[in-house]
């Protein structure tokens, strides 16, 4: 120790006192004093403290202050913070004088910057190279900024703008002047692959950029889209604004603008979005769409969509005009808002063919849709006992291809709770009579069949029909030796009718006709008695616990049920012929008719009826070992979810006592990919040389015991890369749902065989970062799915033995590299021999831009499309598209 101590040399430095007094920086609070004087002061003329609150500091290696540059020195990872207002840097120099701060980044000795300054005021943050920052005005000047904006968060999602610039200037806390500055949505800025160069712009940080003039570059090179001024909103939340239409030429048709409209958002739970095409020679588009909700109440959007074609020109032998529409309304409420009352809405309806002859490319894959369907309805329920349930209740269902509609506008449907008048409401019901339950329902419809020429038009409501209908069941169950479950009841249903129909026979035509429509209220009752045996059967097949298949499980549920019905003969009436005579048939047999037939609810049965149905339903499940050693307990695997089997016998029939025997079956194979269903109808009876069937079992005509009549098979089968990798499965990939979202409300397939549609307004795409791959650019996996759906049907009722319909769907995915996607869906139609939609698209990942390339090759919708554009939303024009049109259906 002495040693070392030998080693001190003092320094000859003479001390000198300091006669600088520093102003209160640290952990001082500038207070205001009150004179003790009786003379009041005068605070007009008082100043408030230039530091308003205290500044505090720190650094990792020193912090040094120097008495005579008036600064204080901090150095690798300093830190000042003061209000709200943040600095973090490699190197920061405070001058307590001035009240500066010089912020900057630490260079080491291989001449490599690090610990970049880190700016932050409020919510806004900058990212520069240095800074300088005066605390009392709140001014600062820049170098080399970097900000992250956030926009957008309306109709096209949201969306982070780069504002960059190499001097900046700030006036106050919501406005800097930028020099030399550039905007991008790009990941990368410090290299961005596009951008748009300013040279001068005024910033409010979450509201916009206003700039001189403004030019895009694509990877550092200019290009020639260039605007003497520009304007970028930057808001948050939603924003009226317009929607750039793209144009183009089209064979027919004409030059066209498409897609061009303007979109207004009304407060926090509403927004409208008009856009239009129009064409050169008189065709035009108008769609409107409009989402609104309300938290906790609801939910819902109207889409209405316009359009007039006009082929050719007028005074030509070829020209023509057409109008088609399409309207969706869907609304969907929380059922928290109200439990008792609920409104739901789901309509899709208009033109037979409005998505096959639709210009806009978003309609193609709905073009194989044969269905349109909507309904709407309210329900309200009356929660005291005896509860009532009250529905009404519009629905309309539209086959595309024959053009013939269904509606009932409305229908009023209503219940009473289930009452059970020999038993306790809260005790536990034992034995035959306390069983015994009753109900009561109503049902009142007013039905329109009409076509799609005569839709919302008065002939549609012509032959409109109205009628109701009250039934009142009775029922009761119990169980004898405890493994039988017996159930009998009996129904009464009075039917109302709003018309009636006198009919005759006409000797001319051979046929009997309507004589006279009788307007007016008319009602018939009618009842039926029922009763029912049914059991479950349990049986087990066991093999060992040391076996892979350890025990299948076979579940029978057998139902036996008898029900009868007497004549209503007292509702018919004799067949008159245009003489007044009975009409007598060939049989010899006087034919009777009711004035009920055609109406709404039919007649009732002429004859008795008294028959036994019988169903036999099975399943069936194995119990598999685990390959995983590690697994204790075995899995339960289904090998049938369903076997059913189901036929009746009718006693009191004159002929053909046994009806046809009906079996459907369903499962599940290869670890739940493949799902198979499966149905067939059995005939015991023959039939003659004109195929009506006869009264003798085709057994003892020489025939098999029973005779396949009809019979149908639906395959589906999905499988992707991740099926053969690790278990687990892979999620959904959402941006494939968002491309699917609008066949799914436009009454479409959501699985991709019929194609995904070509929204070019949805810059959605797989937003994986290349950087978690060993290899961006060729990555050594392949991931890839495939979904196929095969159906077929075959009919044999006349001897036909022949395939009604065959058909096999498919379509798949595959990414090629993290930057391409193929993708395709087709089909073959074996029963014509043709493919059915074929379409192949191509989409290239170009960081901030997407490519992608739609293509149908052949067909009645042979066309392709081409669009490259910024992925971004704030920077959605930013585009080009090119297509071809699809021939014309005329």
């Amino acid at each position: 120790m002495s040693a070392q101590e030998d080693l001190i040399v003092p320094l000859s430095i003479q001390p000198i006192k300091d006669t600088l007094v520093l102003p209160p920086l640290i952990n001082t609070v500038v207070q205001d004093t009150i004179a003790s004087d009786s003379i009041q002061i005068d605070t007009l003329n008082k100043k408030d403290p230039l530091l308003l609150d205290i500044i505090k500091y720190k650094a990792k290696d020193y912090v040094k202050l120097s008495q005579k540059d008036q600064k204080i020195y901090l150095y690798n990872e300093a830190e000042i913070y003061y209000q709200d207002t943040e600095l973090k840097a490699g190197i920061i120099v405070m001058d307590y004088v001035k009240n500066e701060v010089y912020a900057g980044r630490m260079r080491d000795s291989l001449g490599n910057y690090s610990q970049l300054p880190y700016f932050k005021q409020g919510t806004n943050e900058v990212t520069p190279d240095s800074i300088r920052f005066n605390f009392d005005t709140q001014k600062a000047i820049i170098w080399n900024s970097r900000t992250e904006q956030q926009a957008g968060l309306g109709q096209l999602g949201s969306d982070n703008m780069k504002v960059l610039a190499q001097i900046t200037k700030k006036e106050n806390d919501s406005v800097y002047f930028l020099h030399e500055g550039k905007l991008t949505t790009s990941k990368d800025t410090i290299d961005p692959d596009y951008f748009i160069r300013i040279k001068k712009a005024k910033f409010v940080p979450g509201k916009k950029v206003i700039a001189g003039f403004s030019n895009l570059y694509i990877v550092d090179v200019p290009t020639p889209i260039a605007m003497p001024f520009a304007y970028f909103p930057l808001t948050t939340g939603r924003s009226p604004g317009l929607m750039m239409p793209s144009f183009g030429n089209i064979p027919d048709r004409g030059y066209f603008l498409q897609n061009g409209g303007y979109y207004v958002p009304f407060g926090d739970y509403a927004d409208l979005l008009m856009t239009g095409d129009f064409y050169t020679n008189g065709s035009y588009g108008i769609r409107t769409q409009s989402v609104y909700t309300k938290r906790y109440k609801f939910r819902g959007n109207v889409n209405f969509r316009y359009e007039r074609l006009i082929n050719s020109q007028k005074g030509f032998d070829d020209y023509s005009s057409t109008r088609i529409y399409n309207l969706q309304i869907s609304h969907s409420q929380d059922a928290k808002s109200n439990p008792n009352s609920r409104f739901s809405a789901s309509v899709n309806l208009g033109s037979s063919q409005y998505y096959r002859n639709s210009l806009n490319v978003i309609n193609t894959p709905n073009t194989q849709n044969n269905n349109l369907s909507s309904s709407i309805s309210y329900s309200k329920t009356f929660p005291n006992y005896p509860s009532v349930n009250i529905s009404l209740t519009a629905t309309h269902n539209q086959n595309t291809n024959t053009q013939s509609i269904n509606m009932t506008l409305p229908t009023f449907q209503g219940s009473l709770e289930r009452i059970y008048p020999f038993a306790k409401r809260d005790g536990i019901k034992k034995g035959v009579l306390q069983n015994i339950n009753m109900q009561y329902n109503v049902s009142a419809v007013n039905r329109i069949q009409t076509t799609d020429s005569l839709f919302f038009k008065p002939g549609m409501f012509k032959d409109a029909k109205v009628g109701a209908r009250h039934t009142i069941p009775i029922s009761t169950n119990f169980k004898v030796a405890k493994h039988f479950s017996i159930s009998m009841g009996t129904s009464y249903e009075d039917v109302w009718t709003l018309e009636t129909f006198k009919r005759g026979r006409d000797s001319e035509l051979n046929k009997e006709v309507v004589l006279d429509t009788v307007k007016g209220f008319d009602r018939y009752g009618k009842y039926n008695f029922s009763t029912s045996l049914g059991t479950t059967l349990y049986g087990t097949f066991n093999f060992g616990e040391d076996k892979r298949i350890q025990a299948i499980r076979h579940v029978m549920r057998p139902s036996i049920s008898y029900s009868t019905a007497p004549s209503f003969d007292q509702y018919y009436e004799d067949i008159l012929d245009e003489n007044g005579n009975e009409y007598i048939n060939s049989k010899g047999e006087v034919e009777r008719y009711s004035r009920f037939e055609g109406t709404l609810n039919g007649a009732p049965g002429l004859t008795s009826s008294s028959s036994m149905s019988f169903s036999l339903q099975n399943t069936l499940e194995a119990k598999v070992k685990d390959r995983d050693s590690t697994v204790l307990e075995p899995k339960k695997v289904s090998i049938l979810n369903s076997l059913n089997l189901s036929t009746s016998y009718n006693f009191k029939a004159d002929s053909l006592k046994l009806s046809t025997i009906r079996l459907t079956g369903g499962t599940n194979i290869l670890n739940k990919k493949m799902s198979i269903n499966f149905g067939a109808n059995l005939d015991p009876y023959a039939i003659d040389n004109n195929g009506t069937r006869i009264n003798t079992f085709n057994i003892d005509n020489g025939g098999s015991l029973l005779r396949l009549t009809r019979a149908n098979m639906n395959l589906s089968y999905s499988l992707s890369s991740e099926t053969f990798g690790k278990k687990g499965g892979k999620e959904p990939d959402k941006n494939e749902e968002d491309e699917n979202s609008y066949a799914a409300t436009s009454g479409g397939r959501t699985d991709g065989l019929f194609g995904t549609s070509d929204d070019y307004d949805n810059r959605s795409f797989n937003e994986d970062d290349s950087g978690d791959v060993e290899n961006p650019n060729y990555g050594n996996k392949l991931p890839w799915d495939l979904r196929m759906a095969f159906s077929t049907g075959y009919n044999n009722s006349n001897r036909q033995n022949e395939f009604s319909n065959a058909s096999l769907m498919f379509s798949g995915n595959i990414t090629l590299t993290p930057m391409w996607k193929v993708g395709f869906n087709s089909g073959y139609d074996f029963k014509n021999k043709g493919f059915t939609l074929t379409r192949l698209n191509f989409t290239r990942d170009l960081k901030s831009f997407v490519m992608r390339f739609n293509w149908t090759p052949f067909g009645t919708y042979k066309q392709w499309n081409f669009f490259i554009g910024i992925k971004s939303s704030i920077l959605q024009d930013l585009k080009w598209e090119n297509r071809s049109q699809r021939a014309i259906r005329r």
